[in-house]
């Protein structure tokens, strides 16, 4: 395998790691009126990390967690910053390699298309940033005139990127780039010899414009895992039959191998106390050191994508983490963490 240090551009998410870090859900997010329920599914997840590798929660300075997790567990670090939210995924910084240094990317976000509130949020990764929370030998790039976020997109390590051309193109995001342009600048800032945009698939529920962490994920440089078309009744069939023609046409950097493709199933429809759809996908898994963190949501198809993802990475542990409260914000465990390689976090502070 190679050393970090030797691949460049975007690092894929299955190296290895010095930790994960989440945002804490709190009573000024929209997470207020089912904090009790939600601090449940965090901690379940936190637990679930601590398991592997250490862990990072960004925490409010009013908020305390000590009642609810282990304070003694050394993998366990707390970093006092306001959030707006938690879907740290999108406004933390993208870890990529350039010619043999590290380097943290910082996009604007903007509460994906001017949604949400984002004022706290896109301050995080510059704020961790001047407070040491990175080793001292890498560097920083400011993209606050580029949005975007990290759910928009996916590495193999060896020169592809994965994303959708809807969320690119979303008119409050990026509005005076052209589909080049914007191509282009990720090519040179991740540093990627192809960018691959899907324009098909859907998840029912999802209020990202389609980010492609909810619909196919590379798991290593030559093969996918997507959500495949196997609900008929499901609103997302016909999007998902056409994305899997889509993915099924897309060839590798030698411009004729197709990659593999690992079909996980369609979650099913969910739907909230007041009928809005919920976006349940298992492609919003997460890779943590020797094993895979992915989603469930109390259906029998949880068993089927834990069995086909074993078969499809023998080498790690595939665990379930119950997302269901996730979903009710209309994300998922992938949406919730960020991962920072090894040798990215200042060693000072994991201890």
């Amino acid at each position: 395998m190679k050393h970090i240090l030797q691949r460049e551009g975007l690092l894929p998410e299955w190296v290895e790691q010095d930790a994960v870090m989440i945002a804490w859900p709190h009573k000024n997010s929209d997470w207020a009126l089912i904090l009790n329920e939600i601090e449940k599914t965090y901690v379940e997840l936190s637990l679930a990390i601590l398991h592997y590798q250490k862990l990072v929660i960004l925490l409010p300075e009013d908020k305390d967690i000590s009642s609810l997790l282990p304070q003694n567990n050394p993998n366990l670090h707390i970093v006092r910053m306001e959030t707006n939210d938690t879907w740290v995924r999108d406004y933390a910084p993208l870890s990529c390699i350039k010619q043999g240094r590290k380097v943290l990317v910082d996009y604007r976000f903007n509460g994906w298309g001017q949604k949400f509130a984002s004022n706290y949020d896109n301050l995080v990764s510059r704020k961790l940033y001047r407070q040491g929370f990175f080793a001292l030998d890498v560097e920083w790039v400011d993209r606050q005139d580029f949005v975007f976020e990290g759910g928009a997109i996916e590495s193999n390590g060896v020169g592809d990127l994965l994303s959708t051309e809807y969320c690119l193109l979303e008119e409050n995001r990026n509005s005076t780039y052209s589909r080049e342009t914007l191509c282009a600048d990720l090519k040179k800032e991740l540093g990627a010899e192809t960018v691959l945009l899907l324009t098909e698939g859907a998840i029912e529920g999802d209020d990202t414009d389609g980010h492609i962490d909810t619909l196919a994920r590379f798991v290593d440089e030559q093969t996918i895992a997507y959500v495949a078309p196997t609900d008929r009744n499901s609103y997302n069939y016909t999007y998902l039959q056409a994305m899997e023609r889509e993915l099924q046409e897309l060839r590798q950097s030698d411009g004729i191998t197709p990659y593999r493709l690992v079909a996980l199933p369609d979650a099913g429809s969910f739907f909230d106390e007041e009928g809005e759809p919920m976006p349940a996908t298992y492609a919003n898994f997460l890779f943590v050191n020797g094993a895979l963190l992915l989603p469930t949501y109390g259906v029998p198809q949880d068993e089927e994508a834990i069995q086909i993802l074993k078969e499809a990475l023998p080498d790690r542990e595939i665990v379930g983490v119950n997302c269901y409260n996730l979903i009710r914000q209309h994300g998922s465990l992938h949406c919730a963490t960020m991962q920072f390689p090894k040798g990215f976090l200042n060693p000072e502070l994991l201890g």
